[in-house]
C-alpha cells in the first residue's frame, strides 16, 4: 500500500514538473492555457523583421540588372601624328590606355546609353584625342561611333551610334541623393566588361581642382564604390537602377583605386548632354562673378557670423550679377531654395541652369540677408 501511494505521489510530482517545464518554454499546456516568454519572443521577432526589411541584396540585384545592359565599352584610338610628349591632361591615369607618349594611343572607357536611338554619354577625356571610336554593347554588338559634341569644362561628351531600340538608362535626380545612400558603379575596369561595384555616397559637392585652368565646373559626388581605369564614363546608379552620376575620376597616387571615386552629378550631365545633342556645344549661363569659399578668416574680416557660402570677391562689369545689384563682399548663401555652403554648391546650380534662367539668390551683405533675382547671361 505504501508502495502504491509512493508511486502516485511521484507521478503527480513528475506531472507538475512537466507542466512547469512546458509553461517555462512558452508552449501550450494540456489544459489549453497558452503561456509565452514575451521578451524573448518580441526580441526575436524584431531582429528577424529588421534583418528582412533591409532587402539590400535584392535592391543591388535589381539595380545591377537594370543598369548593366545600358553601359557600353568604349575603345578610342588615335594616329601617331595626333600625339606628343606634351599632350598630357589631368585625366591621363583615370582610364585604361597605352602610356607611350609617342606612337598611336589606344584608350578604353565606358559610356551610358542615353536614348534608344543611339546617343551615348561618356567623359570628354575618354574620346578627346580619338580619331576612331568603337562602342561595344552589353550583348557584344559593335558599332563605330561619331562624336556629337564635347565639353571640357564638365569633362562630358556625347557619342552617336546607328542603332535603334537600345536599352536607355533611367535618369534619377542627383539633388535628391544624400550622403550615406547606397550606390553602384557600373563600367569596364581593366577590360573586365560589365563590372558592378557597391558603396555609399561619402560626400557631395566635392571639388578636385583638376580643371581650374579651364574654368571647369566641379561639384562631384564622392563615393567609396571601387572605380578603376576603364570605369571612366560609366554609370553611378542608385538602388533603383537610376543614373545619378557619370564616373569620372579616382583619388589615387598610382592610377588605381585607393578608396574614393568621383562622379559628375546627373542633373549637370543631362543639361550638358541635351545641349551637345541639340547644338554640338554646351550653352552655359554665366553669373558674372569671381568667387571663393567662405571661411572663418573671411567671417572675421567681414564681421559676419557665417563661415559657409560662396564669397563674391569681384563682380564682372556688365555681367548678370552686376546688372541685378550684386556687390563685392556679398556672400551667396542660397540659390532657388538650395543652400550654398561652398563654391562647388554654387557651381552645381549654375551648371544645371541655362542661359536666360532666372535665379533667386540670397546673399549675406554685412550681416543682413538680401534676395536678388539674377537672369543668367550667355
Amino acid at each position: 500500500m505504501k508502495k502504491i501511494v509512493g508511486y502516485v505521489v511521484a507521478g503527480l510530482f513528475g506531472g507538475l514538473l512537466v507542466l512547469g517545464g512546458l509553461s517555462w518554454m512558452g508552449t501550450e499546456s494540456p489544459f489549453g492555457k497558452k503561456e509565452s516568454a514575451p521578451v524573448v519572443s518580441n526580441n526575436l521577432g524584431t531582429f528577424v523583421h529588421n534583418t528582412g526589411s533591409s532587402q539590400l541584396p535584392n535592391d543591388f540585384r535589381t539595380a545591377a540588372q537594370k543598369s548593366m545592359e545600358t553601359v557600353v565599352h568604349i575603345k578610342s584610338s588615335s594616329a601617331p601624328s595626333r600625339r606628343s610628349i606634351n599632350n598630357q591632361d589631368p585625366f591621363s591615369f583615370f582610364f585604361g590606355g597605352t602610356p607611350n607618349s609617342f606612337g598611336p594611343k589606344v584608350g578604353t572607357g565606358s559610356g551610358v546609353i542615353y536614348s534608344k536611338d543611339g546617343f551615348i554619354i561618356t567623359n570628354n577625356h575618354v574620346v578627346d584625342f580619338a580619331d576612331e571610336v568603337e562602342v561595344t554593347l552589353y550583348d557584344n554588338r559593335k558599332y563605330k561611333a561619331s562624336v556629337i559634341g564635347t565639353d571640357d569644362k564638365t569633362d562630358l561628351a556625347v557619342l552617336k551610334i546607328e542603332a535603334d531600340n537600345l536599352p536607355a538608362i533611367h535618369i534619377g535626380n542627383s539633388d535628391e541623393t544624400q550622403v550615406g545612400d547606397w550606390v553602384l558603379a557600373v563600367g569596364n575596369p581593366f577590360e573586365l566588361t560589365s563590372t558592378v561595384t557597391a558603396g555609399i555616397v561619402s560626400a557631395k559637392g566635392r571639388s578636385l581642382h583638376m580643371m581650374d585652368n579651364k574654368s571647369g565646373i566641379e561639384s562631384f559626388i564622392q563615393t567609396d564604390a571601387a572605380v578603376n581605369p576603364g570605369n571612366s564614363g560609366g554609370a553611378l546608379v542608385n538602388t533603383k537602377g537610376e543614373l545619378i552620376g557619370i564616373n569620372t575620376a579616382i583619388a589615387s597616387m598610382t592610377g588605381s583605386y585607393a578608396g574614393y571615386s568621383f562622379a559628375i552629378p546627373v542633373n549637370i550631365v543631362t543639361r550638358v548632354a541635351d545641349n551637345l545633342i541639340q547644338y554640338g556645344s554646351a550653352k552655359r549661363g554665366k553669373l558674372g562673378v569671381l568667387i571663393s569659399d567662405m571661411d572663418a578668416d573671411l567671417s572675421k574680416e567681414l564681421m559676419i557670423d557665417i563661415t559657409q557660402g560662396a564669397y563674391v570677391s569681384e563682380v564682372i562689369p556688365g555681367g548678370a550679377a552686376q546688372m541685378a545689384g550684386m556687390l563685392p563682399d556679398d556672400v551667396i548663401i542660397e540659390v532657388n531654395s538650395t543652400t550654398i555652403k561652398s563654391v562647388p554648391d554654387l557651381m552645381a546650380v549654375i551648371g544645371e541652369s541655362n542661359v536666360g534662367d532666372l535665379l533667386k539668390i540670397k546673399v549675406n551683405r554685412r550681416g543682413k540677408v538680401k534676395e536678388i533675382d539674377v537672369k543668367l547671361k550667355g
